[in-house]
């Protein structure tokens, strides 16, 4: 009887997974796709979700990098743990240790500010722009002059949006050019830091059980967002009040049982579907096991420079869990390209293209573009190989930051709309946050040491592969000598101008002579480089210019060939609001390997050892084992589940976002993948892509019963089952 009902369940499950959903569809693209959510179980108007500032999509926000939500009228921000955890980081020191403690503010008046620059983005609204972008490109514009032509039709576009003061605007391109979105959205400025359980929760199983199932990570923290009294964006300050939003999520305490409908809306960051095999044989060939290497001896120079509890490990805690992060990531990409032959697939697919442009009038154009684009592709990363070592070899803290300002003197020189992105008027708040915050994660002698062991792979490559500027500055030789090195590297580090936090941010408004005169190492070095630094620079805009050509056509063409076999184009992920939907569902990863779609309280205990990561607090366990569920349980599971997985398709910046169920109430935050799925950042493979999230029951649990964070259960609106 066992056997047939483990045949009946794969069976079910197979079947699922035939239906599993690809795409991270923009809100404009849901009416094409309407029907399908309609059938998969979806209650809400599909039509209603295309409007960003009526509820669901309104209550959805980004923090620039991760996705959040409201959850209170008074403007409380739920999110992942690891989003907020700089935060944590930054108001945490050896004698307040948030990170391992967890932070809970009593009341409105003990939330702490968040890390410089943390911000709330509200979108307000979306218009498509794309006929005035293109348009502004002269006949016969060269490459570097249709980069020029586009780079300034965007920022006319984002100056004007800006007028209206506590807008932060951006002109987004979809679909590889072909199309261009500009994005108005409410920036909320004062955020700060509410409450976030302990790592022993927000980061239980740390970087083992990173990208892995099963999972038990209480993976939430929660800010607030604050406005001056007028209701408008403004500076931290006593005197603001909670931002009120016109739109928020009910917070289900029923959530959500196996086979159930899923949504998610968020901001995921990047995908390469539509990269070309030139890119893929690249990436996974030589630039992900280089870039793994490099980043792993990054991560072993800190742990053995910044002793565990030190001031200085807490400063780099969350440099570290990114690079760990992304190592586990990059080489589970590495290892689902093999699994599912990517390489394979994406020359199927491009010689399926190639036939159906040489039909009819597309034979011409398309297939001409697609070649070249092929061309650009590799000369591009080649290109990319010989500087790769020495972008690592000239990237400590405070190089970047004398980099920085000397590029502020050089572009003060210009008019305010003609400067780079980045050093103009608007930038100035996010210029200033970043040079403030670098000594809270910052340590010379952590410092140091990490770049002595990006020169040393520097120096280990090819004189051929070496940047004159560089070793001249330097004055670096043709093989490495570590005592030599050090000898070099120890005066950048004995004091100086760049150093110093206030003397550092008055340099903002130096000129160039008075950089150039500047008695510090850290300047010397920096004007040195600047030439090469801008050469770099310009031969990225020119080949810029010329994907602007290219890719258009090779999206056009794409966007057809799709459409011809019965297939919407969604365009990849670039940052802006998405909605990918699915649902509760395990899966078999490999053969004689299955996924159970929830974990379960029980699941923390039995990893328990009592040693980081798996170090749950004892008040957590003892409610466990007196089985103490509260009104949490799923009665299916007969306790309280952890965590679940879904066949959603996300990625990267997803983090944090909003998992939703047929009726638009919060269920969950999706927060990771499994490790079989991270290569759904270049494939979508429905058997194996998994999307895993903290469940709302998990969370409520345990701000009633174990972090006494009542009083914020009290602020939200807490829905469960009408029966």
């Amino acid at each position: 009887m066992k056997q047939f009902l483990l045949a009946a369940t794969a069976g079910l499950a197979f079947c699922a997974q035939a239906h599993a959903v690809e795409g991270m569809f923009t809100p404009d693209q849901l009416p094409e796709i309407a029907e399908d959510l309609k059938a998969k179980g979806l209650e809400l108007d599909p039509a209603g979700l295309t409007d960003l500032t009526e509820f669901p999509m309104g209550a959805v926000v980004s923090l620039g990098g991760c996705t959040a939500s409201f959850v209170s009228p008074e403007g409380l921000v739920v999110s992942n743990h690891h989003c907020v955890r700089g935060s944590i980081q930054i108001n945490s020191t050896e004698e307040n240790n948030y990170l391992k403690e967890g932070f809970l503010a009593a009341d409105k008046s003990g939330e702490l500010p968040a890390a410089p620059g943390t911000r709330v983005y509200v979108t307000t609204e979306v218009t498509d722009v794309s006929e005035r972008v293109v348009k502004s490109v002269p006949a016969g514009a060269s490459p570097r002059e249709r980069y020029d032509a586009i780079d300034a039709a965007r920022k006319a576009f984002v100056a004007e949006c800006e007028e209206d003061p506590g807008y932060r605007c951006q002109v987004s391109e979809f679909f590889g050019g072909l199309e261009y979105k500009l994005i108005k959205q409410l920036e909320i400025r004062d955020v700060r830091l509410v409450y976030a359980p302990g790592d022993n929760i927000g980061k239980y199983g740390g970087d083992i059980d990173n990208w892995m199932w099963p999972r038990h990570t209480g993976d939430w923290g929660f800010y607030r967002a604050y406005v001056g009294p007028d209701g408008m964006p403004a500076d931290y300050s006593e005197e603001n009040v909670p931002y009120e939003p016109e739109h928020l999520l009910s917070v289900s305490s029923a959530g959500l049982d196996d086979g159930d409908f899923v949504m998610v809306a968020g901001y995921p960051g990047s995908t390469s579907r539509y990269e070309r095999l030139a890119e893929v044989e690249y990436v996974f060939d030589w630039y992900y096991p280089t870039w793994i290497e490099v980043n792993q001896a990054e991560v072993d120079t800190i742990l053995a420079a910044a002793p565990e509890g030190s001031d200085a490990r807490i400063k780099y805690e969350s440099r570290l869990a990114s690079r760990n992060n992304y190592i586990k990531n990059r080489g589970g990409q590495i290892e689902g390209a093999r699994r599912v032959g990517l390489k394979k697939l994406r020359a199927e697919r491009e010689a399926g293209l190639l036939g159906w442009t040489t039909e009819e009038t597309y034979r011409a154009r398309y297939a001409e573009s697609i070649a070249k684009l092929d061309e650009l592709t590799e000369a591009s990363n080649a290109r990319g190989k010989r500087e790769f070592f020495y972008n690592y070899a000239t990237n400590p803290a405070l190089l970047d930051a004398a980099y920085d300002l000397y590029r502020l003197a050089n572009e003060k020189e210009k008019p305010d709309a003609e400067r780079e992105s980045g050093y103009q008027e608007r930038d100035m708040t996010f210029f200033r946050q970043r040079l403030e915050r670098i000594d809270r994660r910052y340590d010379p002698a952590v410092d140091m040491a990490i770049w002595q062991r990006m020169l040393q792979f520097y120096m280990d490559q090819p004189l051929s592969q070496r940047v004159k500027a560089l070793d001249m500055a330097l004055e670096l030789g043709a093989e490495y000598d570590a005592d030599e090195i050090s000898a070099k590297l120890a005066p950048y580090y004995e004091g100086g101008v760049v150093a110093d936090p206030e003397a550092r941010i008055a340099l903002m408004d130096a000129s160039i002579e008075e950089l150039e005169a500047l008695d510090d190492p850290w300047m010397e070095l920096a004007v040195a480089l600047y030439d090469t630094e801008m050469e770099m620079e310009a031969a990225d805009k020119r080949e810029s210019g010329l994907m602007k050509e290219l890719k258009p056509d090779y999206m056009y063409a794409m966007r057809q060939f799709q459409k011809s076999q019965g297939k919407v184009t969604y365009p990849d992920a670039n940052s802006t609001l998405r909605v990918t939907y699915g649902s509760v569902m395990g899966g078999w990863p490999k053969d004689g390997l299955y996924y159970a779609p929830f974990t379960t309280l029980e699941g923390i205990t039995e990893k328990d050892t009592g040693i980081e990561p798996f170090d749950a607090p004892q008040e957590q366990l003892d409610l466990i084992n007196a089985r103490d569920y509260g009104d949490y349980a799923l009665e299916s599971l007969g306790t309280v589940p952890v965590n679940f997985l879904t066949d959603l398709d996300s990625t990267g910046g997803n983090s944090g976002s909003a998992t939703l169920n047929a009726q638009g109430e919060l269920v969950g935050l999706l927060f990771d993948g499994t490790i079989e799925s991270v290569n759904a950042d270049w494939h979508f493979d429905p058997k194996t892509t998994r999307s895993i999230h903290v469940d709302t029951r998990y969370m409520l649990w345990t701000m009633e019963k174990v972090s006494g964070a009542g009083y914020l259960i009290d602020e939200m609106t807490i829905v469960g089952n009408e029966d």
